[in-house]
């Protein structure tokens, strides 16, 4: 069955379909792979300062100086 289309239907799902192109063009990837987003993404926290030099950390060291002084104290009591 063929029905006649009325001007405000037409004019509405012309509407409707361009509010569906807006909607799908929101949700395109500006990067064509995974690897290209992660060189991206690395490349803007190198930027950014994110991957500077860590920060010295002082647990070996008391972990060192904790274990001499463990077997120095043993050597003691056993000689």
């Amino acid at each position: 069955m063929i029905t006649a289309r009325d001007p405000s239907q037409n004019s509405t799902l012309t509407s409707l379909e361009a509010a569906v192109v807006s909607a799908r063009s929101g949700f395109a990837c500006m990067f064509s792979t995974s690897e290209e987003y992660e060189r991206a993404l690395i490349s803007e926290r190198r930027a950014q300062g994110r991957y500077g030099a860590p920060p010295p950390r002082r647990w070996p060291m008391l972990a060192f100086v904790g274990c001499a002084v463990t077997i120095a104290g043993v050597v003691l009591l056993l000689a």
